[in-house]
């Protein structure tokens, strides 16, 4: 009896066109997720776009996004073959007032062509201000087939921290409430959800080092990164981006509930808003999540 094997992931009959947003230098989960997203045959990746991370890191965050995609695409082989266009370099000065940039005209050409059965995903890893912008700019993308998933906000069910404001949230406080305020469809994964996407050390040298020179790049600026910015003992990270990958794929793995559009006052906590309905994520199967990630990182290093 014969025996077939499968050594590739099948391609599938059809596609889900997407666009990833990120502020990939920022910390260290969003070259997982950016690498998750450009493995994902289901995904037509019809953009990448790099994003500001503020100033409290780096005078020239969205550049240094840029650069950090450009090597991710050496590193994957992919170097000009997947267009990337710069995002705002700043928050947006005020909710009536865009930050025009390649990026959010790439949002809006692209939602031009979405339809009820080929809707625009478009990702978040980092700050709303590409999509905020998108919106003032051409305001009837509202009504457009169009998903907007979104790494960022605190908890709904416990008060936020006094003293803390959330990271993406609080590179862009003016652009969150544009964007929540539009009625523009929304799938939010909050800060104790994004959370909980950890991995150690020895689970990322045992699952994907060695496999080839992206996956251990990815290990290695990990480790550098918490090197940098850990004062405490540690071995591990949140790849707290990663969900957003996720629900890209299989909406399904994440528990969503809907609850109407609040706002956001100056220290990042929730107050009444719009009440349009938007899908907050409150939990995500990341055995699923992380397994899928871990397996194609091998399977590109075996290709």
């Amino acid at each position: 009896m014969s025996t077939a094997s499968v050594s590739a992931i099948p391609t599938p009959k059809r596609t889900r066109r997407v666009i990833i947003n990120t502020d990939a230098k920022n910390e260290a989960d969003d070259q997982f997720a950016i690498v998750h997203g450009l493995l994902t045959p289901m995904f037509d990746v019809r953009g990448l776009i790099p994003a500001h991370f503020g100033t409290r890191r780096s005078q020239r965050s969205m550049a240094e996004s840029r650069e950090e995609i450009d090597l991710l695409l050496e590193l994957l082989g992919r170097s000009g073959q997947v267009p990337v266009a710069d995002g705002a370099a700043t928050p947006i000065p005020h909710e009536r007032t865009a930050v025009d940039s390649p990026g959010a005209r790439m949002i809006i050409e692209e939602s031009k062509v979405a339809t009820a059965d080929d809707p625009l995903y478009v990702s978040f890893l980092g700050p709303l201000t590409d999509m905020a912008s998108a919106i003032l700019l051409d305001p009837a993308i509202v009504d457009r087939d169009v998903i907007v998933i979104w790494i960022g906000g605190f908890d709904y069910t416990a008060p936020p921290p006094e003293t803390t404001i959330e990271f993406n949230l609080s590179n862009d406080i003016a652009a969150a409430n544009v964007v929540f305020d539009s009625g523009i469809t929304i799938w939010q994964v909050p800060q104790p959800v994004y959370t909980k996407v950890s991995v150690s050390y020895a689970e990322l040298i045992d699952t994907i080092g060695g496999s080839s020179e992206l996956a251990d790049y990815l290990i290695r600026q990990l480790v550098e990164w918490n090197a940098t910015w850990h004062a405490e003992p540690i071995e591990s990270r949140s790849l707290g981006d990663s969900p957003a990958i996720g629900l890209m794929m299989f909406p399904a793995a994440g528990r969503l509930r809907t609850v109407p559009a609040p706002r956001f006052g100056a220290q990042g906590q929730y107050v009444v808003g719009s009440g349009h309905p938007i899908q907050v994520c409150e939990s995500f199967d990341v055995r699923f999540l992380l397994a899928d990630m871990f397996a194609k990182i091998r399977l590109f290093g075996r290709s």
